[in-house]
C-alpha cells in the first residue's frame, strides 16, 4: 500500500472550520491599517540570501540556523525563503524609489519561513502582518506604532496583553555598552550555556535574551544599556514614554529586551502575554534607522513591527468573536427539468446578493435535505419538476419553525433578503 503523503513538519493546513476566524482577523487588521493611513505593499516570498545576511546579521540565530536557503540550479544564485518581512519591504522601497515620493507608511501580510523546532505558536511556515514607516525620524511615529497596536487588541477583544519597552540607543552607545557587557559576562563565563559562550564575541547582546532559567541570575546582574545612553537617544526615549503616558497606553520598561535582529536601534518593544506559554510574544518591533543605507539606499530613518497571526488566533479562540456569516441558501433539486432550472435560479439568487450552495452529486430528496441542514444555511430552496414547470420555488426555513411556502422568484428574494 502506498504511504500517505503528509504536510511538511511545521507547515500546517488551515481547515475550513478554522478559516472564518482567520478571515475575521485578516479583515479586522486590513480595516485597522486603512484607518491609520497605511498602504499595502506585496513582496515575493523568495529573495537573494545576501539581503537577509546583510540586514538581519550574519551571526544571528535566524541566519546561522533557521533560514531555508538553497542554490538555484539555473542561476547558481543563493536564494532564501523570507524569514521576516522588514528587509524585503525596505529592499522594495529602495528598488522602486518609493522614498523619492516622501515618507512611506506601508504594510504587508503573508507567510514567512524559519527552520525552528515546531511547537504551539511557533511553526516553520508562519504568517505575519508587518507595518513599516520609512523616512520618519521623530518619536511620534514610534508612539503611533504602539498606540495603534493597543487599538487593535481592543478591536480583537484581547485582554492580558502587556507592552514591554526598551531602547538600544545609537551605534556609538552600543559599542560602549558592548565592551562593558563582554567584560561582565567573561567574569561569569562558567555560568553561561554553550550558546551564550558562542555569542560572547560575536553578538553578546543576544545573551540577554536567553530563556535558560539557569542563566537568569547572571543576566539580571548585567550592566544596563540604559545607563550608557547618549543625550539624543535618551531624549528620544523619554519622548516616547511621555507619548505613551499621554495616550494612556501602559508599558513596562525591560532593560533586557534586545530583539533578535541586528538592524534595530533606539526604540524596541514587544507585546507579550502569559497565556501562550513560552511563545508569549505576539507582536514586536522598533526603530532601524541604519537599515535603508545598509541595504544600499540613501540614508533614511525608519521603524516598524510585525505580529504573528498564529499566536493571535490562539488568543482569539479564548475570546468571544463575532460569528462568521452563515450561508443564506442551500438549493435542493430533483427531477430532470429541475436540474437546469435550479442552476439558473442559483445565479439569479446570487445576483440578488444572497450566498447560495447548489446541491451537486444527486441523491434522494431526504439525503439532500440532510446536507442542507448540515451546511448551516438559513434556508433550503427546493426545486422539483413541478416548481420548474411553474417557474416557482419552495422556501423552507432550516433554523425556525416557520411554514415552508411556494412562491415566485421575486417574492422569494424579498423573503430571503429581509431575513438575511
Amino acid at each position: 500500500m502506498t504511504k500517505t503523503i503528509q504536510a511538511v513538519r511545521g507547515m500546517n493546513d488551515v481547515l475550513p472550520a478554522e478559516v472564518p476566524l482567520w478571515q475575521f482577523l485578516e479583515q479586522t487588521v486590513r480595516d485597522w491599517l486603512h484607518g491609520y493611513g497605511y498602504s499595502e505593499i506585496r513582496m515575493p516570498v523568495l529573495e537573494r540570501t545576501e539581503l537577509f545576511v546583510r540586514s538581519i546579521g550574519e551571526v544571528t540565530d535566524i541566519v546561522e540556523k533557521e533560514m531555508y536557503t538553497f542554490v538555484d540550479a539555473l542561476s547558481d544564485e543563493s536564494l532564501t525563503l523570507r524569514p521576516e518581512g522588514t528587509a524585503s519591504c525596505v529592499r522594495a522601497a529602495i528598488e522602486h524609489n518609493l522614498l523619492y515620493q516622501g515618507p512611506q507608511r506601508l504594510w504587508y501580510g503573508g507567510p514567512m519561513f524559519r527552520h525552528e523546532r515546531p511547537q504551539k505558536g511557533r511553526y516553520r511556515q508562519f504568517h505575519q502582518f508587518g507595518v513599516e514607516a520609512l523616512g520618519y525620524a521623530g518619536p511620534d511615529i514610534d508612539i503611533e506604532h504602539m498606540v495603534m497596536c493597543a487599538r487593535l487588541w481592543r478591536l480583537l477583544n484581547l485582554g492580558d496583553v502587556q507592552l514591554e519597552l526598551n531602547t538600544l540607543g545609537s551605534t556609538e552607545t552600543r559599542v560602549r555598552y558592548r565592551a562593558r557587557l563582554v567584560q561582565y559576562l567573561e567574569r561569569h563565563q562558567e555560568a553561561l550555556d554553550a550558546d551564550s559562550v558562542r555569542r560572547l564575541q560575536t553578538n553578546p547582546l543576544r545573551v540577554l535574551d536567553s530563556k535558560n532559567p539557569a542563566m537568569q541570575e547572571v543576566i539580571a546582574g548585567a550592566p544596563r544599556l540604559l545607563d550608557d545612553l547618549d543625550e539624543a537617544s535618551a531624549a528620544h526615549f523619554e519622548a516616547v514614554q511621555d507619548g505613551l503616558r499621554a495616550a494612556r497606553v501602559p508599558f513596562r520598561l525591560n532593560p533586557r529586551l534586545v530583539r533578535g535582529l541586528d538592524y534595530y536601534n533606539r526604540t524596541v518593544f514587544e507585546w507579550t502575554t502569559d497565556r501562550l506559554g513560552a511563545q508569549g510574544t505576539i507582536c514586536a518591533g522598533g526603530r532601524y534607522d541604519g537599515l535603508i543605507e545598509q541595504i544600499g539606499g540613501r540614508p533614511a530613518p525608519a521603524c516598524g513591527y510585525a505580529m504573528g497571526l498564529e499566536r493571535l488566533i490562539e488568543l482569539m479562540k479564548e475570546a468571544a468573536q463575532p460569528a462568521p456569516r452563515t450561508l443564506d441558501v442551500y438549493l435542493v433539486r430533483q427531477g430532470e427539468r429541475a436540474e437546469r432550472y435550479a442552476e439558473q435560479l442559483a445565479e439569479q439568487l446570487r445576483d440578488a446578493g444572497l450566498s447560495v450552495a447548489l446541491h451537486c452529486g444527486g441523491g434522494s430528496f431526504k439525503s439532500q435535505m440532510k446536507k442542507a441542514d448540515a451546511s448551516g444555511a438559513r434556508y433550503a430552496v427546493i426545486i422539483g419538476d413541478d416548481e420548474a414547470q411553474a417557474q416557482e420555488l419552495t422556501v423552507k426555513s432550516l433554523r425556525t419553525a416557520a411554514e415552508q411556502v411556494r412562491v415566485k422568484m421575486e417574492e422569494a428574494v424579498g423573503r430571503l433578503r429581509q431575513a438575511a
